[in-house]
């Protein structure tokens, strides 16, 4: 018998050309999940990329969170938080006659800048035990403030001047909350001050007060610059106005109500003579300004006309 070799390798042909239909199409398959995974990828990378890109931009202004801060030890605060307006009728002194003042409210406090002077008339605020201390840090982000004006005072004008940036509501009345630490540094609420000053006298005081916060559970502050009757120092090409004396006021409705005043002479403030402690109705004087003039009558009376520091210590 004769046996013809012309079909097997025919049909082996066509085997082999099916397999290979199949294999072209499955690696076709294999090729287009490859690439959707990896379109899919990189969509999800940039989404990714776009959310901390808005974080960080959220975040340039007020700082993170400490690494070690737990969120349950963040004091639970309605946000925004703002001062009521039954306390800033409290804290406000009267309007003031003949002198530039905007009024300006911050999450913590609040202020009457002067646009001649490109610093606070004065700044008010209510501290209470509970915003004595906080998760939140220092800052040092000292930032101009474009709600006032041009010209206004700016971090240039302090830089080389010899005088620091004195807060008048300090950053460490602030730790407990995000925005009013940032509001804080707000050049609205910077006087020049002298250096050991600003370190020494004028931050054992705000130390004093955080403690007379927690000792009994809230007072009223008041503090801002005064200008002697002379030529006065400016800095910068703005001419930001260099004080020669500081006051402030605190005030307590709590327990038995008090009230004391506070001169000091914008100097090195480490000697006994550069601290006076004063009753606010001395202060009231020297400054032109009526503190506390939403109190009744009888009660800013008493607690104004008298200071004894024995009630305070």
């Amino acid at each position: 018998m004769t046996y013809s070799i012309a079909p097997f390798p025919n049909r082996h042909r066509k085997k082999r050309t099916h397999y290979s239909g199949v294999f072209i199409v499955g690696m076709a398959f294999l090729a287009f999940i490859v690439i959707g995974l990896t379109v899919s990828l990189s969509i999800r990378a940039c989404s990714h990329h776009k959310n901390y890109a808005q974080e960080e931009f959220q975040s340039a202004k007020p700082n993170k969170l400490p690494v070690d801060t737990k969120y349950e030890d963040i004091p639970e605060v309605s946000q925004p938080y703002e001062m009521p307006d039954s306390v800033i009728r409290i804290c406000m002194p009267r309007p003031l006659e003949g002198i530039s003042e905007q009024i300006i409210r911050k999450i913590s406090y609040i202020v009457s800048y002067n646009k001649d002077t490109k610093i606070p008339n004065w700044v008010a605020w209510h501290l209470t035990a509970e915003h004595t201390d906080g998760p939140y840090k220092r800052m040092n982000n000292f930032y101009e403030e474009e709600s006032v004006g041009i010209p206004r005072a700016t971090i240039d004008d302090y830089r080389g001047s010899g005088w620091s940036r004195g807060h008048m509501c300090p950053a460490g009345d602030n730790k407990w909350n995000e925005t009013a630490m940032y509001d804080s540094f707000s050049l609205v609420n910077v006087c020049p001050q002298n250096a050991n000053l600003n370190s020494g006298l004028w931050n054992s005081l705000e130390i004093d007060c955080r403690r007379w916060a927690k000792r009994y559970g809230d007072i009223y502050i008041v503090c801002g610059p005064v200008f002697l009757n002379r030529e006065h120092e400016t800095i910068g090409v703005n001419e930001v106005f260099v004080p020669e004396v500081f006051f402030k006021v605190v005030l307590c409705l709590n327990d038995y109500p008090k009230g004391f005043g506070v001169i000091v002479r914008n100097t090195d403030g480490n000697r006994k003579r550069d601290l006076y402690y004063n009753s606010i109705d001395q202060v009231e004087r020297i400054t032109g300004m009526d503190f506390f003039p939403m109190l009744p009558d009888k009660l800013e009376d008493s607690v104004e006309s008298e200071v004894d520091m024995n009630l305070w210590n």
